[in-house]
């Protein structure tokens, strides 16, 4: 889910993390992406806007990472705000520090992904430090804002329960945060690693099970966490 009801999702180029089960790798490098202004952008949005609307969705800036471009996602982002359209903002939270307060008050809801709660298995998965993403959400928490975490389930990397018990009690003390969503982890991006000549790092592992599924969602919920 990028957002509530029907979303026009952009992509943004460009993202610091190598997480291993990504599935956007084509968007790694900024000099992959091609520019285009706030301006444009809002006139595209503007063809789609009524089915938006009548759809109950709104507007999603994903990436790559929106917060490797502060500036560009934070106009975007007024701009669809102040125009009525519900705004998201898809993030890591690793570049949250470059989120303003003005920015995040245009931003109706943030996907917050929070790939592990144990430090060596986030770097592990993504490269990076795990504190700046718990630093943002305890942020978005002071400010109230909106927030749905996201937590992809690897078999094998992210299925330790120690470490799921962790985050559940952590996202338990956020009351900004909605519900957690669980996604299994896939191997549909295996090509998009083949057409760019990546060998792509979990091409071995296996998706979870529908049991190993709701034991984690029982981890959720054991601390009063709604998850789906």
């Amino acid at each position: 889910m990028d957002g509530p009801g029907t979303r026009f999702v952009l992509f943004t180029a460009g993202c610091p993390l190598r997480c291993l089960y990504c599935h956007n790798p084509d968007t790694w490098r900024m000099r992959d992406g091609h520019r285009e202004s706030v301006e444009a952008v809002m006139a595209e949005i503007g063809k789609y806007r009524r089915f938006i609307q009548v759809a109950g969705g709104g507007v999603t800036i994903s990436g790559g990472e929106p917060l490797l471009q502060p500036a560009f996602t934070g106009e975007l982002l007024r701009r669809c705000h102040e125009s009525g359209l519900h705004t998201a903002l898809d993030t890591s939270g690793y570049l949250g520090e470059r989120a303003t307060d003005a920015m995040l008050a245009d931003t109706d809801l943030v996907l917050l992904d929070v790939k592990s709660w144990d430090p060596p298995v986030y770097r592990r998965l993504t490269g990076a430090p795990l504190a700046p993403t718990l630093r943002f959400a305890r942020r978005l928490a002071d400010l109230g804002r909106p927030t749905w975490i996201r937590y992809v389930l690897v078999p094998g990397l992210t299925d330790v329960e120690e470490h799921i018990d962790g985050l559940a009690a952590f996202v338990a003390t956020l009351p900004n945060v909605e519900h957690v969503d669980v996604l299994p982890f896939h191997r549909m991006a295996a090509h998009k690693y083949a057409e760019l000549g990546l060998r792509f790092p979990l091409a071995e592992v296996e998706p979870p099970s529908a049991g190993l599924l709701e034991r984690v969602h029982d981890l959720f919920r054991a601390h009063g966490v709604r998850s789906r």
